[in-house]
């Protein structure tokens, strides 16, 4: 089929046939032109669409490999769906490549030719038409003044302008005619150029995308991943489903079981359900009574018991998953002489008992749902006031009493610094803010952390002779009573510690600040220590505890002791002995802990505690000390444990070696008076020798020290005859006597 042109030769001419065909083809580009950029903005948006799904595939690709940095409270570091979303990401980015490949083939094969035609050849034919128009009004114009021109020859001169005008205005628009019927002649030929490569590059493109991808992601490996963790998938579908079965069943089970719940006083009709009077451990919701200048508020708090505490927890408080225990707020210790807890009556109240103190002077005053929880609370308590114990019971059933551990504040009010043996020997509150300390979540066959382990972290200044807890409620004595062994009198330990410290062969001080101590199962491990400052490095910043009590550190090979360097009192002492083993953090230098030995007089066996400090210098340092003084107590210690025998006779030989050296020294100098007399002076030489040392009966010459006994002379050992002393052959002798040591002395001359 031929294509429509516009006649070339026609265009001087200008007829209206010419004109007629010629409004056809300008409609014809106008309508071309609109239908050209609706092509465009289509292809745009499949180019913006496509840039979109390569940046969100991206986007994907960054967010699951940002799965494993999130903390999940209940992931697990080495978690299988976080591998798994690791691997998935690696592929997305193989496809994200890929698409970024198709979009930059979209630039190049279908935006570029179709913003081109827009933009050079409709563009030219819109500037050609009004080209156009414009030279056809001008050469109208022209043509019209050189028609009016008059007849007379005076207008020969403006005859001549007109008709160069008009011959300047014609030949500009035959050649703006020319131009323009080219242009619109030639863009019949390139509309379907034009309209087809857009298109043609979008096929190619995408089937280069596709066949990219089949390469990229159909492979053999990529297949059986998938095909594992569909398989993953459905078992998981499959727990879930039985779970979800299991969840509805206990739902109901849970219902039925709480019905009787549901009224906080039961109605008539549901059968009594007398109160457990033997639980030794309790935590439910109380209201308690607080008084508000003359006014009192009641207001609802979560109560529980532990470690032999009344404990309280608002509901906006926050549950410490990594260490297993509750924050909460000391209410009362119930080791405190005198608690007891009975029924009360308050402001025309139900369901209230109070708790008293006599020692604090304290009367806490709370009420309950109903009064089966009223009975049940004032016998948990008064169970654990008479046990003076720390019991871990379980509903309906009688448990073995085991000891509790005492308060911050009661300890502070006692002057006393006792712990239970197997809670660790620094105790198990902190004296910061009255708040109960994390405990060590429960241990497995492997841990060596001691189930429920209290972690403290200040240290307790020893000021009684026993620091123990006294009770005046009757009852059977603790098997196991509870020792501080940091508890000595301040001024008994420190006249003992300088004494000890003055005959140490090693001392060296250092200043550190306590961060916490807990119970361990273990003696040694390196392993050990470094978990246990992490525990307390972690509890310390969940519950926000800031206060570090500063000591002076004195390590010598005599003991270890802390000194508070304000008062220069001792706080607390660690015998060598005790000390098992001991490590620095191997990232921060500051820090360094070591492992105790506690043992109870009565105990059967011994419990110990790691204690964890903060240093200016290097923890190495510190170490190091204690290395060194530890191997010098060792090296006493079996000095002393040598045989009965072996050490008198080292200990004989090296005494007798040091006099006979002593008397030796004596002796030559005397000698030496004796030869500096002159001869033939009998006065002076009897002078001389009147100077010397003599025997009290003036016949003898002392030759050993001045402390030595009057036996010593009587015996002739170490003595001879003045009368019978010359000085050469006396030089001789003392030569031969103290050069041969296993010479007998030489009896009276």
């Amino acid at each position: 089929m031929g294509i429509e042109k516009l006649h070339l030769e026609d265009a001087l001419e200008d007829s209206p046939q010419t004109r007629s065909l010629l409004s056809v083809f300008e409609k014809d580009a106008m309508t071309l032109k609109k239908y050209t950029t609706g092509l465009h903005n289509c292809c745009q948006r499949i180019m913006k669409a496509q840039n979109e799904l390569c940046a969100a595939t991206q986007s994907l690709s960054q967010h699951l490999r940002d799965f494993e940095i999130q903390k999940f409270p209940l992931e697990s570091d080495d978690s299988v769906l976080s591998s798994t979303l690791k691997q998935f990401s690696s592929y997305l980015d193989d496809v994200s490549s890929i698409q970024q490949v198709l979009s930059a083939q979209f630039s190049e094969t279908m935006m570029y030719p179709l913003s081109r035609f827009l933009q050079a050849d409709l563009e030219e034919v819109t500037t050609l038409y009004e080209m156009f128009q414009m030279a056809s009004n001008e050469h109208d114009n022209a043509m019209n003044r050189y028609m009016r021109l008059p007849k007379k020859r005076e207008s020969e001169r403006q005859r001549s302008e007109h008709n160069e005008e008009l011959y300047l205005m014609r030949k500009k628009f035959h050649q703006t005619s020319l131009h323009y019927y080219s242009s619109l002649n030639a863009l019949q030929y390139k509309r379907k150029c034009s309209l087809l490569e857009p298109v043609m590059g979008y096929l190619h493109a995408q089937r280069a995308f596709f066949q990219m991808g089949q390469d990229a992601v159909g492979k053999k490996e990529i297949e059986d991943f998938l095909n594992n963790i569909s398989t993953s998938v459905q078992g998981v579908q499959q727990e879930m489903k039985a779970e979800t079965k299991k969840t509805v069943e206990l739902i109901d089970s849970l219902e039925q079981q709480s019905a009787h719940l549901y009224h906080a006083e039961p109605m008539v009709d549901m059968p009594y359900i007398p109160p457990n009077t033997t639980l030794t451990q309790k935590a439910g919701y109380l209201y308690v009574r607080s008084k508000q200048l003359i006014a009192t508020k009641w207001e609802r708090s979560f109560f529980f018991t532990v470690g032999g505490n009344l404990m309280s927890q608002t509901r906006g408080e926050a549950i410490s998953t990594k260490t297993n225990g509750l924050a909460g707020s000391l209410v009362l210790d119930l080791n405190e002489p005198g608690v007891l807890a009975e029924p009360h009556e308050s402001d025309d109240r139900r369901f209230v008992f109070q708790v008293l103190s006599p020692k604090s002077k304290r009367n806490i005053v709370l009420q309950a749902e109903n009064e089966r929880e009223k009975d049940e609370w004032i016998c948990t308590l008064n169970n654990i006031v008479r046990e003076s114990g720390y019991v871990k019971g379980k509903q309906g059933s009688q448990a073995k009493p085991k000891e509790r551990t005492p308060s911050a504040n009661s300890l502070s009010k006692q002057g006393s610094g006792s712990v239970s043996p197997d809670q660790g020997s620094l105790g198990s509150m902190s004296s910061t803010g009255g708040q109960a300390l994390p405990r060590t979540p429960a241990p497995t066959p492997s841990s060596s952390f001691v189930a429920e382990a209290p972690i403290q972290f200040d240290l307790l200044s020893p000021t009684s002779p026993n620091g123990g807890v006294t009770s005046s409620l009757p009852g059977p004595p603790n098997p196991n009573p509870r020792i501080n062994p940091f508890d000595q009198s301040s001024n008994e330990v420190l006249d003992t510690l300088d004494s000890a410290i003055d005959s140490a062969t090693f001392v060296e001080s250092f200043v550190v600040r306590f961060l916490g101590s807990m119970e361990v199962t273990t003696d040694r491990g390196e392993k050990l220590v470094h978990e246990t400052m992490r525990q307390i490095m972690a509890a310390r910043a969940i519950h926000n505890v800031f206060k570090m009590t500063e000591s002076r550190l004195v390590v010598s090979s005599e003991c270890m002791r802390l000194i508070d360097p304000a008062t220069n009192t001792l706080r607390t002492q660690f015998a060598l002995a005790d000390i098992s083993f001991w490590a620095a953090h191997p990232e921060n230098t500051r820090l360094f802990g070591f492992i105790t030995r506690t043992k109870a007089p009565e105990a059967t066996h011994s419990s110990f505690s790691c204690h964890v400090f903060e240093c200016n210098i290097s923890a190495e340092e510190i170490c190091q000390a204690i290395g060194t003084a530890t191997k010098l107590a060792f090296q006493a210690l079996m000095q002393r444990k040598l045989p009965p025998g072996v050490g008198k006779e080292k200990k004989a030989m090296e005494k007798i070696h040091q006099v006979k050296t002593r008397e030796k020294h004596l002796l030559l100098q005397n000698i030496q008076q004796l030869e500096d007399a002159p001869e033939g002076e009998e006065e002076e030489e009897g002078g001389s020798l009147h100077n010397l040392p003599l025997s009290p009966d003036g016949k003898y010459l002392v030759l050993t020290a001045a402390d030595e006994s009057e036996d010593a002379f009587q015996s002739g050992d170490l003595a001879q005859p003045m009368e019978n002393l010359t000085v050469e052959p006396l030089k001789q002798t003392i030569s031969d006597s103290f050069d041969t040591e296993d010479v007998e002395p030489e009896s009276e001359a």
